[in-house]
């Protein structure tokens, strides 16, 4: 049987061109998705961009452009970037789409006949970066600042359609207690306290705001831009090129499966969205995953530091294979993560070239020059699944299957490379350069040498969903076929490819080429 199995980055704000936790969050989103396909899912990774807002607005205008013209602009930026590093994305929706305003449009409608919408006074202090309103005091009376921008944060006073948010306080409570509905744990203790601290609406219309969804029967009210972006999801599922209504989104793929965010948003996703879901009778996402932020070097990222890290500059760099490593296996992910020039140099080169590259080179040319280009016969015993490397190998698939069941793409990443290093360590330990010396122990090498080969065709399977382009060199040098994590397997295939003794002896080895090369930097990343 086939599952669904729907998941989305966030849809990124296009007030700039995308950042490092941009590709972050959605070279993670791509990973799970490969893996689901892999499993046979039938799969939707949706991303896109978030295109509303006072921003936005005030960004076009500092750049001399329409706001059109601008959101068009920075939405091709993402569009191609994500093109360029091979993000298998099945939807990029865009909230400045016609299409998105008529489900927006329509949800609004039903949230309101629901009894869920009223008009109010809204008065507080305002982050325009966060679009969001703050709970804030300035020092000796003087104007608040907000805590994530250091911006000083601007007085609102207008009357303004609120979403009656207090009304679902109970069921959100009964939400974020389940540990299955927010990760990690640590996020999860964040939003129960949010919670438990009270619910109270929250305006979602704004007044002389041109550059946003018009409210209707409301003249001169706009949405707020998270009302309208978290439809975004569900507009991605309908149909692009027919006729859009909530029905027919919803009946391509919803409810989300897996919302994977950043840690800044995750009260949107994990308190405002299902209460919005709820009052429109709609079904909730399954889990809301909250990843952390990012520094470099130990200092946190800005362009009035100069240390940001420009996404397009770093792939002409050191190409998409490393940073796709290194994001994935050196941060925790759902924790904070910094970004270390050394560190990524010494991770990429060890685990990538060293260990797991210098392991098929070698192992392929031994089997090239003594068994006659081919992948030797099992050998002693007879029973390759006898094998001291077959119980090392299947605990790992084993264990990457549930790393990637509970988000923790560091775990399957070290689990890849630990089963990468135990085979080296039992190559090393059994020697067959000495042992072929001795003719009569030409089995024995050759029941070595198929288990090094069927370990580390294993090995580049497990990588396939993290690093896939590297995955498939791997196992193109071993003579199997790639695989395309892009569309993925069949059910049950997975199972039968990971079982130990799926490489036939006798199968043909390519020559030995370098896995890859070292990288070498002159300057910084």
């Amino acid at each position: 049987m086939v599952h669904r199995f729907t998941l989305t980055t966030p849809l990124y704000y296009v007030n700039d061109k995308p950042h490092i936790g941009s590709v972050y969050t959605t070279l993670a989103a791509d990973a799970m998705a490969r893996w689901r396909r892999l499993q046979g899912d039938q799969v939707c990774l949706i991303t896109g961009c978030d295109e509303h807002g006072l921003k936005i607005q005030r960004s076009a205008a500092a750049a001399g452009v329409p706001a059109r013209d601008y959101v068009d602009r920075m939405a091709g930026h993402f569009a191609a970037l994500w093109q360029r590093i091979g993000i298998s994305h099945d939807r990029f929706v865009r909230t400045s789409a016609p299409r998105h305003q008529r489900l927006v449009h329509e949800f609004y409608e039903r949230v309101r006949s629901n009894g869920h919408i009223r008009l109010g006074q809204q008065q507080g202090w305002y982050c325009v970066a966060c679009e969001e309103f703050k709970d804030a005091a300035g020092e000796d009376g003087g104007t608040p600042r907000c805590a994530i921008h250091d911006r000083p944060l601007e007085w609102r006073d207008e009357e303004n359609l609120f979403f009656c948010l207090s009304h679902f306080q109970q069921p959100i409570a009964q939400l974020v207690a389940r540990e299955s509905f927010v990760g990690p744990a640590s996020r999860r203790r964040e939003v129960q306290r949010f919670v438990e601290a009270g619910l109270r609406d929250f305006s979602i219309s704004r007044v002389d705001l041109p550059w946003g969804i018009p409210v209707p029967h409301q003249p001169g009210h706009t949405f707020y831009v998270w009302f309208d972006a978290l439809l975004g999801y569900i507009t991605a599922l309908g149909d692009p090129d027919g006729l859009q209504d909530l029905t027919t989104a919803l009946a391509g793929g919803w409810p989300a499966q897996l919302h994977l965010i950043g840690k800044d948003i995750l009260r949107f996703h994990a308190v405002y969205w299902p209460a919005m879901l709820l009052a429109a009778d709609l079904p909730l996402p399954e889990r809301v995953f909250g990843h952390g932020f990012l520094t470099r070097e130990g200092r946190k990222m800005g362009k009035t530091l100069g240390n940001t890290l420009d996404p397009e500059t770093l792939f002409a760099k050191v190409g998409v294979e490393p940073v796709r490593w290194y994001l994935l296996r050196d941060i925790q992910f759902g924790e904070d993560g910094d970004i270390q020039q050394k560190r990524f140099l010494d991770l990429v080169n060890n685990d990538l070239a060293n260990t797991i590259g210098n392991l098929v080179n070698r192992t392929v040319s031994m089997s090239h020059r003594w068994f006659a280009d081919c992948v030797p016969p099992e050998g002693e015993p007879e029973d390759a699944s006898l094998h001291p490397l077959a119980p090392v190998a299947t605990a790992t698939t084993a264990r990457v299957r549930q790393c990637f069941a509970q988000q923790d793409l560091q775990g399957a990443a070290m689990a890849a490379l630990a089963l990468a290093e135990a085979v080296n360590g039992y190559l090393s330990e059994q020697a067959p350069w000495s042992a072929i010396k001795d003719s009569s122990r030409r089995d024995a090498v050759a029941a070595v040498l198929y288990g090094v080969l069927e370990a580390t065709r294993l090995v580049g399977l497990c990588l396939q969903p993290l690093v896939p382009e590297l995955s498939n060199r791997l196992l193109i040098q071993l003579g199997c076929e790639p695989l395309d994590s892009r569309h993925g397997l069949p059910p049950g295939a997975w199972e039968q490819l990971v079982r130990w003794g799926g490489l036939p002896h006798g199968q043909p080895l390519p020559e030995a080429s370098p896995l890859m090369v070292r990288l070498e930097l002159d300057g910084d990343l």
